[in-house]
């Protein structure tokens, strides 16, 4: 299947998967998840990858209804600065196309951060490492999985 939904059965994790048909020439991947799950924006978060300076690549997930603060997240990291990671960087990082970014079974082992406000529902949505898959899940079993930790992001 993908590294995370192998990661996820090593584990013996609880969660289920949702799949839906990921429509060619979509840009926008959370709102297209939120839409073809019928779910509210602020339970599907959206995984990205960041460059701190000084150099250090982390990731941070954050609900599609929200953007990533990326001066709380420098803070929360005792990082100088904060920046997107360049689009072509990515795949190379993580071993994940753009729109399929999950936060497990990535190539690398990079520090992760989840927005608080995953903690308000009994579960959310991440990508299952795959356009068009989506894995529900807890917050702690996330956390647990890709060894994270919670922290205010969201703008």
């Amino acid at each position: 299947m993908t590294p995370a939904i192998d990661v996820l059965k090593q584990a013996s994790a609880s969660y289920r998967l949702h799949r839906y048909a990921h429509i060619a020439g979509a840009t926008d991947f959370g709102l297209e998840a939120v839409q073809a799950l019928g779910q509210e924006a602020d339970r599907i978060f959206k995984t990205l990858v960041v460059e701190l300076t000084p150099k250090e690549v982390v990731v941070a997930c954050v609900p599609v209804s929200a953007t990533l603060n990326l001066k709380s997240l420098a803070s929360a990291c005792g990082a100088k600065k904060a920046m997107i990671a360049q689009p072509s960087k990515v795949p190379g990082i993580t071993g994940y196309i753009l729109g399929a970014v999950s936060p497990i079974g990535q190539k690398q082992s990079l520090q992760t951060l989840i927005d608080r406000s995953a903690t308000l529902h009994t579960t959310i949505f991440i990508s299952g490492g795959r356009r068009g898959l989506e894995i529900e899940i807890t917050s702690d079993a996330l956390l647990a999985l890709c060894s994270g930790r919670l922290a205010d992001l969201a703008a």
